[in-house]
């Protein structure tokens, strides 16, 4: 497929009028939609966002790449924009950025479509190609220069191994979140690099399409050294007691010749399996216990948010429709209690601690996570009792990687058949036989404590939910709460839940009410992105409030923080429960209690976080 099929005149921007990061997206995503390439033009948005919040596309060298693989888009499209003057794009080399392309790439996406999405990333590391860019007149003759340089990479393209006598085989993966983009320029970027310096390498690439170019066992045996540039979990097993080079996909593109001449000089640490999740990356980020939780949380949501509002949706027929002695009883919502409780809920925890074992120890932490986490749900031993069986079997499962360590290298194959998920469900199912008893009556307490609550103590409780909400928008303590909310979901108590969800959506809310009221006090960038976060607030991204907390955060984090724990509070003291485990608009419908009241607690929260803000911010000059 050629570049030029999903690059079209109508998504060309010979000159942009944008004078920053946020307005090229906001620019190009305009293009894009009107051009009929986008299903829901905000979601998509929000997805490039999203990405942009992982590591910045700008990738230095005058480029910026700003990419999404989402729902939101209807036809798989490229939107091209130019800037002679350069814009601050946040770029890797703190250089502005001219030439802009920003990837839309549909969920279903075929694998031609992302193959030829993943050519475009190729050619632009071309210097050449980048300045012809910067001379055409017309989209017609972009659209002209991309083809010819598509045809003339065609021609010329030939296996870019060199063969070097003597010398060991340095290998390396790449690997981006979205695996359109980095993943493909960071492996060109060294393979080029590699033949100019005369390395036999080979590239593995963990793109969208899939592992491209798969380095055997054979071949990692055989290695001088494997360098792993990679912004997202790749296969490391294999690497066991290799020397690895660990560093950010962005790396791969930027220092290839760094990262050859550590290669071909073994200045590099050796790869331990059973350490490595305690130990620090080279990209100054630590691995722990948050990482752990988040990839489980992360996992488990599916089952959460399907399920969840499955027996929301139940609710709507009568409370008691679902069960067939009670006379409101409804078939409908009996199949749906069905469906999203006794099937779907009961997977949660099982999944939740599948996960976190496997952030832990890898692929063989998976199998005794679940059987332990299985236990918690059978044994009543709720989200705690998984959490537990989690980090348990992850722990469990490095202790026998270790004591089986010295085992002869004839044994490797029986290791992650027999050995590791026999002892790993063994010895994790074990201790949880023991200890879900007792985590069963934590958590009953713990239930019986909440539901005992008076009122006064209900409202302490949803002004501290509320507010931890707003703390770090979206980080640790954020996602603390929303993890307890989803716990008493779980253990049959809606109303955490609601007063966090509800805490949620004020912070977004309230900004963007601020910049309608108090105009003077936000520049006029502010007051476009204020518009955005109308729609983030009401779709449950607290997110939506993190470019204003960014820009003024002695003023905003307060105000945020006052008026989502207000709307906690409020939202408990009115005894509204909230049995959907998400937020935004579209739950309202659920909720048990007084619906119009909820809506209030919002509200209230909403408006005293933007004249919170109003108040304390200082007019722009």
């Amino acid at each position: 497929m050629r570049i030029t099929e999903l690059l079209k005149k109508e998504t060309v921007i010979i000159e942009l009028s944008s004078t920053s990061k946020l307005d090229v997206i906001d620019e190009l995503v305009s293009k894009l939609d009107e051009a009929g390439r986008l299903q829901d033009k905000e979601q998509y948005k929000q997805a490039i966002l999203t990405r942009e919040g992982q590591s910045t596309t700008g990738i230095g060298e005058g480029i910026a790449i700003p990419h999404a693989k989402t729902a939101a888009v209807k036809t798989p499209a490229i939107a091209f924009g130019r800037s002679t003057k350069g814009i601050d794009y946040e770029s890797l080399d703190g250089q502005p950025s001219h030439l802009f392309f920003m990837i839309a790439a549909s969920e279903g996406a075929n694998n031609e479509h992302l193959e030829t999405l993943s050519n475009l990333s190729s050619l632009l590391m071309d210097v050449g190609f980048r300045e012809k860019l910067m001379q055409v007149k017309s989209p017609e003759e972009l659209i002209r220069a991309i083809d010819d340089k598509q045809s003339e990479s065609e021609e010329d393209e030939a296996p870019v191994e060199v063969k070097t006598e003597g010398q060991q085989k340095v290998l390396a993966v790449t690997a981006c979140p979205t695996g359109i983009a980095h993943t493909y320029m960071a492996a060109d970027a060294l393979k080029a690099k590699a033949k100019e310096m005369n390395i036999d390498l080979k590239v593995e690439t963990n793109g969208s399409t899939g592992v491209k170019n798969k380095l055997t066992q054979e071949e990692i045996d055989g290695a001088l050294v494997i360098i792993v540039a990679a912004d997202k979990q790749v296969e490391m097993a294999r690497f066991n007691g290799k020397k690895v080079i660990q560093v950010p996909v962005a790396q791969g593109i930027r220092k290839p010749e760094e990262l050859l001449t550590r290669a071909v000089n073994q200045d590099a640490p050796i790869y331990k399996a059973e350490q490595t999740k305690k130990e620090k990356t080279e990209d100054g980020e630590k691995s722990g216990f948050y990482k752990h939780l988040m990839n489980g949380v992360s996992n488990m949501l599916p089952f959460v948010v399907g399920g969840g509002l499955l027996i929301a949706i139940s609710f709507i027929f009568g409370i008691n429709a679902s069960d067939p002695n009670d006379p409101s009883y409804n078939p409908i919502a009996g199949a749906l209690m069905t469906i999203g409780s006794a099937n779907a809920f009961k997977l949660m925890i099982p999944v939740l601690a599948g996960f976190i074992a496997m952030s832990i120890a890898d692929r063989p932490g998976l199998a005794p996570g679940m059987i332990g986490g299985y236990m918690a749900t059978t044994g009543d031993a709720g989200f705690l009792g998984g959490l537990i069986a989690g980090f348990l079997a992850g722990y469990v499962v490095l202790l026998i990687k270790k004591a089986f360590s010295s085992l002869p290298s004839s044994f490797e194959g029986l290791k992650p058949v027999l050995i590791y998920p026999f002892f790993g469900i063994l010895i994790t199912g074990a201790i949880m036989y023991v200890l879900v008893g007792p985590l069963k009556s934590v958590m009953d307490g713990l239930t019986g404590w909440l539901e005992g609550l008076g009122t006064g103590n209900l409202v302490v409780l949803g002004l501290i939910l509320g507010g931890m909400m707003s703390i770090d928008m979206g980080g640790p303590i954020n996602k603390a709460a929303f993890t307890f909310g989803i716990a008493m979901i779980d253990a049959g108590n809606y109303a955490p839940h609601a007063a966090i969800m509800a805490g949620g959506m004020t912070p977004p809310l309230g900004l963007a009410l601020a910049t309608t009221l108090f105009k003077h006090k936000f520049t006029k960038q502010e007051r476009e992105a204020g518009k955005t976060a109308y729609f983030m607030g009401a779709s449950f991204i607290t997110e939506g409030a993190i470019p204003f907390a960014a820009a003024d955060p002695g003023r905003v984090i307060p105000s945020a923080v006052i008026g989502s724990a207000i709307t906690g509070a409020l939202t408990l003291a009115f005894g509204i429960g909230l049995p959907a485990p998400h937020g935004g608009i579209f739950v309202i419908p659920f909720v048990t209690g007084n619906w119009a009241l909820y809506v209030l607690s919002i509200i209230i929260g909403t408006v005293i976080t933007a004249l919170l803000v109003g108040f304390l911010k200082k007019p722009v000059k």
